[in-house]
C-alpha cells in the first residue's frame, strides 16, 4: 500500500518538506533511521487525498501526534500516560523543538503502531481520543 509523506531528514536533521510516494515499507524505513537518531518529524496521508494527515513528532521514546482533518483544523491525540500530565517533554516540530505536556505523550512504540494503522484505514478517529489542540499543550 502506497502512502505521500515527509520527515525529517535523517542525514541532515533538518526537515525536508517534500512529499514523496512510496510503499508504507520505505515510511518505515525512513523512521527506523530517525529513530537511530533519537528524534524525528514525519507527515503522512493517503495519495488520493490532501487530508487527513497524520503528524508524528518524537523524541528518544517520547511521542506527539498530531491530525490535520484540513487546513483549518488541527486536532491532538490523548497521550497514554507514559509521562505523567503535568510533565513537559520536548519533540521537533518540523525544525524546532516544541514543549508538550504529559497529557499529550506517547510511547514511541505505540505512536508508531498509531501511524502504521493510519496507513492501513485513512482514518484518524479509530486511533484514540483527540481534541482541539489547546495552546497549553504545545508551545
Amino acid at each position: 500500500m502506497s502512502v505521500m509523506w515527509a520527515a525529517t531528514s535523517p542525514e541532515s536533521g533538518l526537515f525536508h518538506p517534500v512529499e514523496r510516494r512510496s510503499e508504507v515499507e520505505d515510511l518505515s524505513d525512513c523512521f527506523n533511521d530517525l529513530r537511530s537518531c533519537g528524534q524525528g518529524y514525519l507527515e503522512v496521508r493517503s495519495p488520493n487525498r490532501e487530508f487527513p494527515v497524520l503528524i508524528l513528532a518524537f523524541r528518544d521514546n517520547h511521542a506527539v501526534v498530531h491530525l490535520m482533518s484540513d487546513t483549518e483544523r488541527m486536532f491532538l491525540l490523548v497521550g497514554d500516560g507514559t509521562v505523567p500530565s503535568g510533565a513537559e517533554v520536548e519533540v521537533p516540530i518540523m525544525d524546532n523543538l516544541a514543549v508538550f505536556t504529559g497529557g499529550f505523550v506517547l510511547d514511541i512504540d505505540r505512536a508508531w503502531e498509531l501511524v502504521h494503522d493510519f496507513t492501513q484505514t485513512r482514518a484518524g478517529g479509530p486511533l484514540g481520543e483527540w481534541c482541539t489542540r489547546p495552546a497549553e499543550a504545545g508551545r
